[in-house]
């Protein structure tokens, strides 16, 4: 195969990775807390093609040779954490993330980090007098101390900016401790998973990828407001224009291509 052919070829699928990426990103506009997937392309192989010793004329200015590329691909997939719009909800277990910072969750994969805070408290099957903390999916939010967050049943919970926890009922206030607010101080060593989940890269140590907001300074912390949710950060007009442009380079690539095809077999006729 002709160079062209190589390049458009190789163009092609990374062009049809970055509309994956794209129609991802709209599928899930509407889920709470969800973060936009960025990609990234760097050039598969760039070599310069020497030229003949006829183009090297008396006066030429640039280079007797040019660069010759075999197209791109995409080489990381990475998440926007910019913060989303946040709605009033008025339900006392919708919690919001105002800053960069996750909420700690115990998946049955061990521990995970997300935004979403559409939580709900989930009644203890062996003890009545008890409810978890939960996320939709029933997995148990954490507390500072790593531990899932146990709230007495039919107690309302206050939860201030810090992330404290109290629980009022009839008979008393109890002090619940903290919800877990990990900042990233390494994005990229987070990978997104099903569940509007994050997780930690192979062989990442959270210490050194998350840090606890409490410890930073004090504008960098981030903060808890309650009845509240955040939604998703993907702005429909901006993906909808990207996907336009994405297709027609796709369409351009495509045409080049069947070009290149066509060239190849006019060639092979003339040899025959």
């Amino acid at each position: 195969m002709n160079n062209s052919m190589i390049s458009a070829m190789v163009s092609m699928s990374g062009i049809q990775q970055r509309l994956d990426l794209l129609s991802d990103n709209i599928a899930n506009m509407d889920n709470t807390g969800y973060k936009r997937k960025e990609a990234s392309f760097e050039d598969t192989l760039t070599r310069v093609q020497k030229q003949t010793s006829k183009m090297k004329l008396a006066g030429r200015a640039t280079p007797s040779g040019f660069d010759l590329g075999f197209g791109s691909r995409m080489t990381a997939i990475t998440s926007n954490f910019t913060q989303g719009p946040i709605k009033t909800t008025d339900n006392p277990t919708d919690l919001a993330i105002e800053g960069n910072a996750l909420f700690a969750v115990l998946t049955e994969s061990g521990k995970a980090y997300t935004r979403a805070g559409d939580f709900h408290l989930q009644q203890d099957p062996s003890d009545p007098e008890s409810a978890y903390l939960v996320t939709v999916t029933g997995q148990f939010v954490l507390n500072a101390e790593g531990d899932p967050i146990a709230v007495p049943a039919g107690a309302k919970m206050q939860i201030d900016g810090q992330g404290n926890i109290t629980a009022i009922s009839e008979d008393e206030v109890a002090d619940l401790g903290r919800i877990q607010l990990l900042t990233p101080i390494r994005p990229d060593a987070l990978e997104p998973v099903d569940g509007n989940l994050f997780v930690l890269a192979s062989g990442a140590v959270e210490a050194d990828v998350l840090s606890d907001t409490t410890l930073l300074p004090q504008g960098q912390q981030a903060h808890i407001q309650q009845g509240a949710l955040e939604g998703s950060n993907v702005n429909l007009t901006d993906e909808m224009a990207e996907m336009l442009q994405v297709q027609r380079a796709y369409q351009l690539t495509a045409r080049a291509l069947s070009s290149s095809e066509t060239m190849l077999g006019l060639a092979n006729n003339l040899r025959g």
